[in-house]
């Protein structure tokens, strides 16, 4: 009598796993560079720079993509551990192997998608923007979870489905803690969107040495590139203030923002922001005032508050 055949899902789904853990990889290798380097990330939509540079995109100080780089790493390990025992010289190892990490498999799995829902909440519901690499990854987590679940037998459903539950709320609850400081809503924004998006609103005062140096700047013909999400180029303004910052050469280089200026902003090749044009040389980040004064050979007062 012949045995029952193995399900092909059960003989591909290692490797499916795997596959799709390489590039759950990929991507957040080259959403912490970005992040971490400060550049743009390409993206078919604004919502991808939004969401990087937003302040959901940082957890205890790291960017978010480098924990999702070690979940999908840990992922890749688990799915490929079995795969290197021999199955027909080590079989009884192999088995044994298969559903220990397919039980590692299924609890990290279940809290990557429950960590990824809470996400997708945010990026629809608080940043309200379009992210192909944040849905992307969305979609990785529910197929890896999926994969695994039907990808072998389980002998104790119940007792699976209950740590699964344990770990959905250990999962939740560490998030809500995570980002429960984070009130984006709750930030000023500027009062006149009507010709576009403007961001936060300056909170801080300028003072002399802070206005003289903005008409300095303005004067040689210095230009600052932005994006209105941009939180360090919000940050570059407060150093400004209010006052000051009105009369800075601003330069949107958001299509979605006031006065966009996008076609320049590519023209002199801007990688990311903020960044100043100062007599003819490009320098990004935030610029302390001091710096700004040192490159633009500003000699007035400088006293700056910041």
């Amino acid at each position: 009598m012949r045995g029952r055949s193995t399900p092909w899902i059960h003989l591909w789904s290692r490797r499916i796993i795997a596959v799709i853990a390489i590039v759950g990889v990929i991507e957040n290798i080259y959403l912490t560079a970005i992040k971490l380097m400060g550049g743009t990330a390409v993206c078919p939509t604004s919502g991808c720079n939004e969401v990087l540079n937003s302040p959901y995109a940082t957890v205890l100080g790291l960017p978010l993509t480098l924990f999702g780089l070690v979940a999908y790493t840990t992922v890749l390990l688990l799915a490929l551990a079995p795969l290197s025992v021999n199955p027909v010289t080590q079989k009884s190892r192999r088995q044994k192997l298969e559903t220990q990490t397919g039980f590692g498999l299924f609890l990290v799995t279940t809290a990557m998608v429950c960590f990824s829902s809470y996400l997708m909440y945010l990026l629809f519901f608080k940043i309200q923007a379009i992210c192909p690499y944040c849905i992307a990854s969305a979609l990785f987590c529910v197929s890896l979870f999926v994969l695994n679940l039907i990808g072998q037998t389980w002998e104790d459903v119940g007792q699976l489905w209950l740590s699964g539950l344990g770990v959905a709320m250990i999962t939740g609850i560490v998030a809500l803690g995570l980002y429960n400081s984070v009130n984006v809503a709750n930030l000023p924004a500027s009062a006149d969107e009507s010709q576009g998006k403007v961001g936060l609103a300056i909170t801080t005062t300028s003072g002399p040495a802070e206005i003289a140096l903005a008409r300095h700047l303005t004067q040689i013909g210095a230009k600052e590139y932005g994006a209105y999400w941009c939180p360090h180029c919000y940050d570059q303004k407060q150093l400004f203030g209010k006052e000051a910052f009105a009369i800075i050469n601003y330069v949107e280089c958001d299509a979605n923002g006031k006065n966009p200026q996008t076609q320049l902003c590519q023209e002199v090749g801007i990688k990311g922001f903020p960044t100043w044009e100062i007599k003819g040389e490009f320098y990004p980040g935030i610029q302390p005032l001091r710096k700004l004064a040192e490159l633009s050979n500003y000699q007035g007062q400088q006293n700056f508050k910041f």
